[in-house]
């Protein structure tokens, strides 16, 4: 078996992730390949393919799972189309496989399996071009510790503490018993640091198999617990500076650092209000997909929803939580905090205008305002990039990978959906169905063709439509990305 020389195990303690870029010497062929190190007393490594072998997506970081089989194995999903391979064998539930490499210590050094056993001389004809390490910064829940905290009164309150520290809050008491209860929990807490700390701790549980809840149908009505009613409109902190959308002030080009704050909190803003949405499309998820598959044949069908729609919404809560921590960790080093400057509520007049149509939630809230998001980050990047400022440009690139998995999870769930659905429906025909009765205006270019594809969206989805409503109702992000 040809074998490839890694480096040192000390040398790889810097991180539990890295992608490994081999050459091929003959050819110059290049070969990416992803090596994980485990948490255990003495080094363990594993190794696999660093793109799933479904479409190709990256895999650099695609959260690990505990194994179903195994409690001791580890799952990799793509956080692309949720294709699980196990990290040992490569194996998935799908029926696919991911290619796996066996890794050996001998004298303190790391070597893998040659993704050929071509030799010259006796040697690997595959070298090591580049060993880059995957930030450990949200590759995984971060351990928790609760301990006691004074509650924020105010958003001047958390940006006086000069960090933003959500391992600092406890965990509710009683916590809640489904997905659906930690949703509205969550929905009904105005203080930023305390929902992103509920979103920890309700993905926790989500991974650990907590019943969904959402009510069920009783006597031909659905009936929902009051613990988990979503509210109409998500509270927010007393001192939050409310303007009507478009009023909160000119950002400017990010050339000055005020304009880079002032575009960090209009991403914050987004950011918060996206944690609230992933959380209200699971809380209001079971009742809207079960009314959507009555027949007059069929007056109480049950929720046609898989444990895999609400596992993706949860993990894209917790992204969004990540994102809005990112933002406010990076306000507060410039000296800022978010709440220091005007926000508006656009977004959730989104989410009023589709709460009751799943279909239109799908469509609107995540594969229009999250799709633009995806427009609209590549310019944002080069703004700060171009100000020498490599600590948001860092957090912005975290921000971007992941909104364009959120836009893919809508793709699905939407498609599931209308395959599910009796009549068998066109996805396209029902997203753009959406947009012309809830959509105000027309769908702005330019368009991110390639991250649009990748999240499943090919330009018969976007191109030429207009939204028919004549109101600001879904307020279009086409200067700030996210959510």
């Amino acid at each position: 078996m040809a074998r490839v020389r890694i480096g040192d195990v000390a040398a790889l303690a810097s991180a539990h992730r890295h992608v490994l870029t081999l050459r091929h010497t003959h050819t110059e062929e290049t070969h990416d390949v992803l090596l994980f190190r485990m948490a255990s007393a003495a080094p363990m490594f594993y190794c696999m393919e660093a793109r799933c072998p479904h479409l190709g997506a990256s895999l650099e970081r695609a959260p690990l799972r505990p194994g179903l089989d195994d409690v001791e194995d580890l799952i990799v999903v793509c956080p692309w189309h949720q294709y699980d391979f196990g990290i040992r064998t490569g194996a998935s539930s799908t029926g696919l496989r991911a290619c796996v490499y066996a890794v050996s210590i001998d004298a303190g050094v790391v070597s893998i399996e040659a993704p050929t056993d071509e030799t010259d001389h006796g040697a690997s004809v595959w070298t090591l071009a580049a060993r880059r390490p995957i930030s450990d910064a949200w590759a995984d829940p971060p351990p928790l510790r609760p301990r006691a905290e004074d509650a924020p009164s105010t958003l001047a309150s958390l940006g006086e503490a000069a960090t933003f520290d959500p391992s600092a809050v406890r965990r509710p008491e009683p916590a809640p018993t489904t997905l659906v209860a930690w949703a509205t929990l969550i929905l009904r807490t105005p203080s930023p640091l305390h929902k992103v700390a509920y979103t920890r701790f309700a993905y926790e549980a989500c991974a650990q198999g907590i019943p969904i809840g959402g009510g069920a149908w009783e006597n031909g009505a659905w009936i929902t617990p009051d613990s988990e009613q979503p509210p109409v409109w998500p509270p927010r902190m007393p001192d939050e500076q409310r303007v009507r959308p478009g009023h909160e002030g000119k950002r400017g080009k990010g050339g000055t650092e005020r304009s880079r704050i002032a575009l960090l909190h209009a991403l914050a803003n987004i950011e918060q209000w996206a944690i609230d949405l992933a959380w209200d499309i699971i809380a209001r998820g079971p009742r809207l997909s079960a009314r959507h598959m009555q027949t007059p044949t069929d007056a109480a069908p049950a929720v046609p929803l898989p444990r895999a729609f609400f596992d993706d919404f949860c993990r894209v809560a917790y992204d969004e939580a990540k994102h809005f921590t990112l933002l406010q960790q990076r306000l507060l080093e410039l000296g800022s905090w978010f709440g220091a400057l005007p926000v508006h509520h656009g977004l959730w007049e989104a989410a009023i205008e589709t709460s009751e149509d799943l279909f239109a939630r799908l469509s609107i809230v995540h594969l229009v305002h999250e799709a633009r998001g995806l427009d609209v980050n590549p310019v944002t990047i080069r703004k700060f990039a171009a100000a020498g400022d490599t600590e948001s440009v860092e957090s912005l690139q975290t921000i971007h990978l992941d909104e364009i998995t959120h836009v893919a999870a809508g793709h699905r769930w939407l498609t599931f959906l209308c395959e599910a659905h009796p009549q068998h429906l066109a996805p396209v025909d029902v997203f753009r169905g959406a947009v012309q009765r809830h959509f105000a205006g027309r769908l702005k270019g330019p368009f991110n063709v390639a991250d649009r594809a990748e999240a499943g969206l090919t330009r018969d989805w976007y191109e030429d439509l207009q939204g028919a409503k004549h109101d600001a109702t879904g307020v279009e992000r086409n200067e700030i990305s996210g959510g």
